[in-house]
């Protein structure tokens, strides 16, 4: 999972992970697979090198761009090393980062595509309303009468409202994906206990 979180009316918070699954759990991030250790999430992804100094550029996957602050500790990698911060700013939407053991270019274009976690049990507090991005993913849909529309798939973040993208149930849709707005208006519940959520089809939402 990664840090992401959204409200179900308007968009899920980021660090995400999937639910109910062990050891590690998957989701597809542009086309790849991430795989996120038991107990942890995401918060970004090392992209590339930035100057000779080992620092690096992070895509981030967090909300909270609190957590690369100087002095904090970060898992690197599927064997969660634990990675402390010594350097770190904003650079067009992503962060420019250094870590103690990395100390050159080389040092950090070996860890080019690694993954950065922290322990669930971290998690920023959530404001009433909002999910984090794994809760929402693989929640089965229904409409207001009951009937199963699909099962979320992925959220997208426009920066206006999430998008919730839709497998379709069969003869919905027919068969195509569907993509539902987190607006008030479409999605009346989300129950994170039962692993559903009730949306109100709108006109346009179906193909005819």
């Amino acid at each position: 999972m990664t840090e992401s979180s959204t409200p179900a009316s308007s968009a899920p918070k980021r660090e995400r992970r999937r639910r109910g699954q062990p050891d590690t759990t998957e989701y597809r991030h542009r086309n790849r697979t991430i795989h996120v250790p038991e107990g942890h999430m995401a918060i970004g992804r090392i992209v590339g090198m930035h100057g000779l100094n080992g620092e690096m550029r992070v895509e981030l996957h967090t909300d909270f761009a609190e957590r690369f602050a100087v002095g904090e500790t970060i898992l690197l990698g599927q064997a969660l090393l634990p990675r402390i911060i010594r350097g770190s700013r904003e650079h067009k939407g992503m962060i420019l980062l250094t870590l103690a053991e990395v100390t050159d270019r080389d040092g950090a274009e070996a860890l080019r595509d690694e993954w950065l976690f922290i322990p669930d049990d971290a998690a920023m507090e959530l404001p009433a309303g909002e999910y984090w991005v794994h809760d929402i993913i693989g929640l089965a849909v229904v409409d207001e009468t009951g009937q199963a529309i699909g099962r979320v798939a992925d959220v997208i973040q426009t920066g206006a409202n999430d998008v919730y993208i839709l497998t379709p149930a069969e003869g919905v849709n027919r068969g195509k994906e569907l993509l539902i707005p987190a607006i008030a208006n479409v999605v009346q519940a989300v129950d994170i206990a039962s692993g559903t959520m009730t949306i109100h089809l709108v006109p346009g939402l179906l193909e005819e």
